[in-house]
């Protein structure tokens, strides 16, 4: 059976500059609980890769208002003021990627590919310092894989093997970061007995879940 553990224990796997796979979609899907632990713990000089970086004060956005953040590689800033101020600034280092060529280099990570081929950014500043490959007379840009050290993963269950669905929306990128870190942790909203998903339900198998985090009940 998979173990579940606390989100400390959870936590204090992480170490200071890990690069870090974050779910969510301006902070949909996003596990918060993780999200807090990080920034109570204090965990600096992280990598985050994530579509965005939400709002101050809502997900991925306490991370950077808690200037714990070295890199993000995101396909937007516009919604996080403070993110653009840092970016400007100088103290977070911000790659921006198109939305489809980011999911599709986490896939790539995942899958074990050595890049994809996308015409999105040819001819641009997207392209500078990136190898051009024709196919057919049609020039593409090669974009490399991304993989991290941890992802962190929001669910709507989970069973105790691991198995996870989601809720609607808030699936986002989960299932695609779940696939490409060397360990994962998801945080379900509920742990559920073996069978209660169904087996046409699941949509990250147990296989590639390290440890299910039970999410906590904060009272008043």
């Amino acid at each position: 059976m998979k173990k579940v553990i606390q989100i400390a224990e959870a936590v204090a796997r992480i170490p200071d500059g890990a690069v870090l796979m974050i779910g969510g979609f301006m902070g949909v899907g996003t596990p918060d609980g993780l999200v807090d632990a990080l920034v109570s713990a204090g965990r600096r000089d992280l990598t985050v890769i994530a579509n965005d970086t939400a709002r101050p004060g809502v997900g991925i956005g306490k991370l950077i208002d808690a200037k714990l953040v070295r890199k993000v590689i995101a396909s937007h800033i516009g919604t996080n003021p403070e993110t653009q101020r840092q970016m400007i600034a100088g103290e977070t280092e911000v790659e921006l990627v198109p939305q489809g060529t980011l999911a599709e280099r986490v896939r790539a990570g995942g899958f074990g590919l050595g890049g994809i081929l996308t015409p999105t950014g040819v001819g641009t500043v997207v392209a500078e310092g990136k190898r051009t490959i024709e196919v057919d007379g049609v020039p593409f840009l090669l974009e490399l894989p991304l993989r991290a050290d941890f992802a962190l993963v929001k669910a709507k269950r989970g069973d105790y093997l691991g198995n996870l669905d989601y809720a609607l929306t808030a699936r986002n990128f989960n299932p695609l970061i779940a696939m490409a870190a060397d360990v994962v942790l998801a945080e379900a909203e509920a742990i559920v007995p073996v069978g209660v998903i169904p087996p046409d339900a699941v949509v990250t198998p147990s296989v590639v879940v390290d440890h299910l985090v039970a999410k906590e009940v904060r009272h008043g």
